[in-house]
């Protein structure tokens, strides 16, 4: 009986080799599996990395185009080629000149132009008011955002009909915004009025009454 167990101990030795050479194979593959993914992972980074500078050429290409088409800078008085003026408002002091249309045109907006109210007269009559309002704050239309620096006898011009009408300030004032306006001029003496918001106030408006002192 006990012959008979000897001969297993060489068979379990060789098991336990066998198995540890198992092993080694099985970690040398393992081993040379990663180095091979490795090798591919890094095969597509390149291969999007390439892909990803090709494609930002192709979009620097397709942006070329549009530097051509490129809008107006902002400073460039918008559509103003579309306007048929009638005459034109000049203020030396803020380096101001802008067109005005006729009262009865649908250019007549303060969004669009300076605003000519329906009940004014032209300067071409006696005693008569040109009232003009427009917008003050910031932006493109903004035509009297600088109307705040004005004072006292400082001037205003008005091209008509092939003349020029010089007006002096006599009067400036305040209201509030209630839908309503009061102009206090003296009706024997030809004027202009300019209205706009009243600088860093939300619910007042300032009146302007100039009174014409000289035509060429």
């Amino acid at each position: 009986m006990q012959k008979n167990k000897k001969p297993s101990i060489p068979w379990i030795a060789s098991f336990i080799i066998l198995l540890g050479i198992l092993m080694l194979s099985y970690n040398y593959v393992q081993a040379k599996r990663l180095v091979a993914y490795e090798y591919m992972d890094n095969i597509f980074y390149e291969y999007d990395k390439n892909k990803k500078i090709d494609d930002d050429k192709t979009n620097d290409v397709k942006e070329e185009p549009k530097k051509e088409t490129e809008q107006p800078s902002s400073n460039v008085p918008k559509r103003e080629y579309k306007y048929q003026y009638v005459g034109y408002l000049e203020i030396p002091k803020i380096n101001l000149r802008k067109g005005i249309v006729d009262k009865a045109s649908k250019d007549n907006d303060v969004e669009k132009n300076l605003f000519v109210a329906s009940n004014s007269t032209y300067p071409d009559i006696e005693n008569g008011n040109l009232i003009i309002a427009g917008h003050s704050g910031t932006g493109y239309k903004a035509f009297f955002k600088n109307l705040y620096k004005l004072g006292i006898s400082d001037i205003a011009r008005v091209e008509y009909n092939g003349r020029v009408y010089t007006y002096q300030i006599t009067k400036i004032y305040e209201q509030k915004k209630t839908g309503r306006l009061a102009i206090y001029r003296d009706e024997q003496k030809t004027t202009l009025t300019l209205i706009t918001c009243t600088k860093d106030s939300d619910d007042k408006q300032t009146i302007y009454i100039l009174e014409l002192v000289n035509v060429e």
